[in-house]
Formats: C-alpha cells, sequence, structure tokens
C-alpha cells in the first residue's frame, strides 16, 4: 500500500496537504484544477521535492529520507525523460538491474506501433512517438510504483486509446500502483480503478 499521511509542502506561499491511500496493484487518476499540486504530489512522491512535514510509505517503509534512485517509482515527466544522445532502443533498455525484457519490449513497441523507430534518436521522433516510447519505458521498468504526468498528452484520439488500455493491461499483470495526472476523464473510465480529485 502507498500511504500518504499529513504531507505538507508549502510552495510558493501557498500550502499543498495530501492525505490518500492506495491500494497495491490500484490504478488511481489524480485529477483537479491547474495549480492544484498534481504534479508537485508525483514529484513528491518520487523524491524531486522534499515534502515540510508528513510521510509518504509503501508497505510500512517510510520513503521520505530515500534519494530517487532508491526510491521504487518509475515516472513519467511530461517531458518525456528520454536520453538523446542514444537509441531508441538503448533507451528502452536502461534502469534494469537484471538483462531488459527484450520480449517485452519488442511485443509494446509493436503494440504501440513504434518499433520501426529502435535504432534512431528520440530527437528524429515527433511528439506522439517519444511519449509511446517514454511510457514503455517506464511501464517496463522494474519499480512497483508508476507515476505518470498527462502520458497521453499528444497523442491522436486513436493512439490515446490504444495506448491507455495497454497500460491498464501491462499495470494490472505486473501488479503496479499507478498515480495517473490527466484532465481527460476518458483516461479516467478506461485506466483506472477510481480517481482523487484534489482541491
Amino acid at each position: 500500500m502507498l500511504s500518504i499521511q499529513n504531507l505538507l509542502l508549502e510552495l510558493d506561499g501557498w500550502p499543498l496537504r495530501y492525505n490518500m491511500q492506495i491500494e497495491t496493484g490500484e490504478i488511481v487518476a489524480i485529477q483537479g484544477v491547474s495549480g492544484v499540486g498534481k504534479t508537485t504530489l508525483l514529484n513528491l512522491i518520487g523524491g524531486y521535492q522534499t515534502p515540510d512535514s508528513g510521510s509518504i510509505e509503501w508497505n510500512r517503509t517510510t520513503l521520505n529520507h530515500l534519494p530517487v534512485e532508491k526510491r521504487p517509482v518509475s515516472i513519467l515527466f511530461q517531458d518525456h525523460n528520454l536520453f538523446e544522445h542514444i537509441s531508441v532502443m538503448h533507451n528502452l533498455c536502461l534502469g534494469f538491474k537484471d538483462e531488459a525484457p527484450l520480449a517485452a519490449i519488442k511485443n509494446a513497441t509493436h503494440f504501440l506501433e513504434v518499433s520501426q523507430h529502435l535504432d534512431k534518436k528520440p530527437a528524429a521522433l515527433s511528439g506522439g512517438q517519444r511519449q509511446r516510447i517514454a511510457l514503455i519505458r517506464t511501464l517496463l521498468r522494474p519499480e512497483p510504483i508508476v507515476l505518470l504526468d498527462e502520458p497521453f498528452a499528444e497523442l491522436d484520439p486513436m493512439t490515446r486509446e490504444k495506448s491507455a488500455l495497454w497500460c491498464k493491461e501491462q499495470a494490472k499483470s505486473s501488479g503496479k500502483t499507478v498515480l495517473l495526472v490527466t484532465h481527460q476523464d476518458e483516461d479516467v473510465e478506461r485506466m483506472a480503478d477510481r480517481r482523487i480529485v484534489l482541491s
């Protein structure tokens, strides 16, 4: 279980407070108006921002003081977080202590229609192609917590639906706990078990 208790961060003089519990294997959509703290919540869980007080626990282990690289978290930022100097395939294979899951990578890139771009550098791809590559990389990594910040924003409606369904199937089959920031109710309906609206 991911437990967030009395978490407080004062940002530009504005207090952001969070209390929630996410069951292991649950997919939860995080919604709310712009500026309410959706991306900040993901950054706090991932260790990219530090709360003023409160706790973040995963299976009763406190994450607050763990560095980013030690947290059981895989995060997809809005800027896709791909390394520009290496190939798409090399990007997809990063972050695995053991061998990269080549069969899963092959299946995912084929399903999401980016398999023809594996030898290219990210700069040669469109925004939607980059987003799908980053999505595959984030979901296939071994960390049990997955944080997705507007992961389908650059996709056309048909590709968006296909990507959301792939995400849900991948997360459920591997038991991932997912927080999905999205403004689109369609994403929630296709993918999430429930939603939390921040205010």
